[in-house]
């Protein structure tokens, strides 16, 4: 068993649901994608280092004009998950009307910080590069993800070019900046004292530092310090009995978000843990093309 999943584990979090499954990194079945809709798997969007990126991508088999483009980022605590794991949703995505990715990325700890950041830019640098090629709409980005994926999609929603973190993964010329996020139970501030010591411990491994060893890489890694008024709107989803990203960090953003006049809003979910499904994840998954829909969508 990995350290991610003995953590958890030893936290009492359970992540089963259909669509906030951890996986360890093995390769999963490729489901055919359904009528209407184009699959294209294991596209290599750049490099990191010494490992080749791909991301799985999908979209509506006819389209007349551009389309926006929603970009989906797993969990695993930036060290495990696959890209595999949101498949059916980029199918549903697609079903939409959207061009949609799952994206693959560099895991800690052979990769730290600024790594997974600098992956998920690429990916989106490279979407934009390649827009006429697959239909997609450069002004018009959406991104979802989940725990440490719901952190890279804020990371996309509020930074720019000049705060730096683009890495050297290609397309340097297009913008990583997304037009709308949604966050589904994502950190926001790693400085805060809110952090459970399993969320505490797998941030200082993500970092590569303690707290009392940081030198400004905390601060650099949370999507609260790029906060400003032109950022992407976002709607974050947030249970309040989270044993890993407590509901605290949703209001810290908020905070910082309302301050600087950055619309969205956060859906609380009582009693709700770190995922979950049944009636409610379909409720959110409605809401979320309903959030993108209103902010990406357009005659």
């Amino acid at each position: 068993m990995s350290v991610l999943f003995r953590a958890l584990a030893a936290a009492g979090i359970g992540l089963l649901t259909p669509w906030f499954v951890f996986s360890a990194g093995a390769q999963q079945s490729q489901p055919k994608p359904p009528e209407g809709v184009v699959f294209l798997p294991d596209l290599e969007y750049g490099k990191g280092a010494d490992q080749a990126l791909t991301l799985h991508l999908a979209m509506p088999e006819k389209l007349d004009k551009p389309a926006p483009c929603i970009v989906v980022i797993h969990g695993g605590a930036w060290r495990a998950g696959n890209k595999s794991q949101h498949i059916a949703q980029i199918f549903d995505f697609a079903k939409q009307g959207y061009v949609s990715v799952s994206v693959g990325y560099r895991f800690c700890p052979k990769y730290r910080f600024p790594a997974q950041v600098e992956d998920v830019k690429c990916a989106v640098r490279f979407l934009r590069a390649n827009a006429e090629k697959y239909h997609i709409d450069p002004e018009r980005f959406g991104a979802v993800g989940f725990s440490a994926g719901a952190h890279l999609s804020m990371m996309l929603g509020t930074m720019g070019k000049d705060d730096g973190l683009e890495g050297d993964g290609g397309n340097p010329d297009q913008s990583s900046k997304v037009q709308a996020v949604v966050a589904f139970f994502g950190p926001t501030d790693f400085n805060a004292d809110d952090l459970s010591a399993v969320s505490v411990g797998l941030l200082s491994d993500f970092v590569g530092s303690t707290k009392e060893e940081d030198k400004g890489e905390r601060k650099r890694a949370s999507p609260i310090t790029y906060v400003t008024k032109d950022d992407a709107p976002l709607l974050i989803f947030q249970g309040t009995k989270d044993p890993l990203v407590p509901h605290t960090q949703a209001y810290k953003m908020t905070d910082v978000m309302t301050a600087a006049g950055v619309p969205g809003r956060v859906e609380l979910l009582l009693g709700a843990g770190h995922g979950w499904g049944g009636k409610e994840i379909q409720r959110s998954f409605a809401q979320t093309l309903e959030f993108f829909g209103e902010k990406l969508k357009h005659n």
